[in-house]
């Protein structure tokens, strides 16, 4: 069958004719093989994972991962296509995967930075937190395309982050009544400088309108009223300043001593909402422990005494029941050691048989291997000596010592006997000191031998030594 996969589509193809596992677009599907089409498309995972610092303050932190295969890489989707890719990519165990990975890395992580850092670092908490879960991914052959990571929220329970937030909005607005005091200080002050600058105009105006008056009236009074002039100027100029140290220095004060006072305050308050706190489980405990002294005193001894007989009851079946469990354990254990060593037997007796019937087939085997390694080695020998059968049996009987064990063998029907000897003696033509006298000698012994070797087993000697007479080889 032919299949196609879309555009966000892979083939997984495994089967006859594939060592592991084939990736494709299209490819023929043929018998014996199995098809599986996996999807390349990222889906969203959303968790809220909770963690603790290093502080041992727990937090939960909302995150949105969207997650799917390195469509880039041919080795991941191997990966993917081996270990996933007959799930569903929004089934739970995918899901489990992924939120186990996040979690455990995100838990790791958060444990080892102080809640201060976490908070601060928003950042580079949840850098580090995509690159180590990208890191456990890749061995799944999963890529992450986009990690959202919300705002941290506390834990029922615990409000670091709203005391926190508290804090800070506390720290805000304080600041910003601080900037309003400044702001209205320098209003007024800039107000009364402008003032100041327009009493000084319009005292220089006067001054130089009586100067000019008074020059009109005469040089003697001109420089008299343009020193009281200058005099009442720098005067006055002096008191502005000193005005405007003392307005600022004012300020400042009771600007320090508000934020001291709200300080203070929100201290107050903060230790007054932990001695609630406090109060209220101390309170909780000693009610739990009232109510549970309570109880222990009004139990009756009927209700105890009941418990005990029905924990007897129990120990007592349960001693019986544990009683007939072992004599049936027992009885199995035994009928199974019977049936096994009836087994071994059986099998010990097969192996032996097996044994015996290998050896005679082995031994079968050699005798024919033996019998055609003779029939070459004789073949050969024939060959060699030109197809004389008389020569090959000649030789046989030599190499194998024929000879020595009939000469051995009469030696040993003689001993203790006093045979006949017959010496043979054709003239003595040589001379009694001849060098040829032994030789001669030797011969003259042949033929009684061969005679006698002719006589006790019918056997005719070679060509090459001599003839035996007609009569002795008729008779």
């Amino acid at each position: 069958m032919y299949r196609v996969a879309n555009a966000s589509e892979y083939l997984a193809i495994t089967g006859v004719g594939i060592n592991d596992v084939k990736l494709t677009k299209k490819a023929w599907v043929l018998p014996g093989q199995s098809c599986t089409v996996f999807d390349l498309s990222p889906v969203n995972y959303t968790f809220e994972v909770q963690a603790m610092s290093a502080e041992k303050l727990p937090f939960i932190l909302p995150a949105v991962f969207t997650i799917g295969p390195k469509v880039d890489e041919y080795e991941s989707l191997l990966k993917y296509a081996r270990l996933l890719s007959h799930h569903d990519k929004l089934s739970n165990h995918v899901t489990d995967l992924v939120q186990g990975v996040i979690e455990g890395e995100t838990r790791v992580l958060a444990a080892s930075m102080t809640m201060e850092d976490i908070f601060k670092g928003t950042k580079e908490f949840k850098k580090e937190v995509f690159d180590k879960v990208q890191l456990e991914l890749n061995q799944f052959g999963l890529l992450i395309y986009n990690a959202n990571v919300k705002q941290l929220v506390d834990v029922s329970g615990h409000e670091y982050f709203s005391f926190l937030g508290q804090k800070t909005q506390k720290e805000a607005e304080n600041q910003a009544k601080v900037d309003v005091a400044e702001a209205k200080m320098k209003g007024e002050i800039g107000a009364k400088s402008r003032q100041g600058q327009t009493m000084q105009n319009a005292a220089k105006i006067d001054a130089e309108t009586k100067v000019y008056t008074i020059q009109r009236q005469g040089e003697g009074k001109k420089e008299e009223v343009k020193v009281n002039a200058e005099v009442k100027i720098y005067e006055n100029k002096r008191e502005a300043e000193v005005a405007e140290a003392n307005a600022e220095l004012a300020m400042k004060k009771a600007g320090w001593a508000k934020n001291a006072k709200m300080a203070e305050v929100e201290a107050n308050k903060v230790v007054e909402i932990r001695e609630a706190e406090l109060q209220r489980d101390v309170e909780k405990m000693s009610a739990m422990t009232q109510t549970e002294k309570l109880r222990a005193e009004f139990l009756s001894k009927a209700s105890v005494d009941f418990e005990a007989k029905v924990q007897k009851a129990n120990w007592e079946l349960y001693e019986k029941q544990k009683a007939a469990e072992a004599v049936l354990y027992k009885k199995e254990k035994e009928a199974e050691a019977e049936r096994v060593s009836a087994s071994a037997s059986l099998f010990a007796k097969q192996q032996r048989a097996d044994a015996e019937l290998y050896a005679k087939k082995k031994e079968a085997e050699g005798l024919v291997a033996l019998a055609e390694a003779q029939g070459k080695y004789l073949t050969k020998l024939l060959e060699a000596l030109g197809g004389n059968y008389g020569a090959l049996r000649d030789y046989l009987m030599i190499n194998g010592g024929m000879y020595q064990e009939i000469a051995k063998t009469n030696a040993e029907a003689i001993q203790g006997l006093q045979p006949k000897i017959s010496i043979w003696n054709n003239g003595d033509q040589m001379g009694e000191g001849g060098a040829m006298k032994d030789m001669a000698g030797v011969y003259k012994m042949l033929p009684p031998l061969l005679n006698a070797v002719h006589e006790q087993t019918g056997m005719v000697p070679p060509a090459w030594i001599g003839k035996l007479s007609n009569s002795n080889v008729s008779s």
